[in-house]
């Protein structure tokens, strides 16, 4: 590996946007933090919102979204026991940060999906 490419990775791996889009690109990260903005979910509630994800990714998705602390999950000690997945305050701020890209998205994606059909 060059010297060169080397800094890049570098660069990149210590870049704060490069690091988050990084999470934000895993495929079901997006669609867990749009369910959550509307409230605390119970994992089940979840899997039903978020067709395709089967519960083993979606497990992870919630793991590595808390890890990052972006979600909180709380159990209460009910037989059975009863967990709910919520926004943290971070959480929060960054959905209101992507409230603008799924605007944008909803505006211009028939003018998306036009370019990617030749059709421009």
């Amino acid at each position: 590996m060059t010297a060169t490419v080397e800094r890049y990775l570098a660069a990149m791996a210590a870049c704060p946007a490069h690091r988050l889009f990084d999470r934000l690109g895993e495929r079901w990260v997006t669609l867990v933090l749009k369910e959550l903005s509307g409230g605390p979910r119970r994992s089940a509630e979840l899997s039903r919102a978020i067709a395709g994800a089967s519960q083993k990714m979606l497990t992870q998705t919630l793991r590595g979204l808390e890890r990052d602390g972006l979600v909180a999950r709380s159990a209460t000690d009910a037989v059975p026991p009863r967990v709910e997945y919520s926004l943290t305050p971070l959480g929060v701020g960054l959905f209101g940060a992507m409230t603008g890209l799924i605007g944008w998205a909803e505006e211009h994606m028939v003018e998306i999906d036009a370019a990617r059909a030749g059709r421009t």
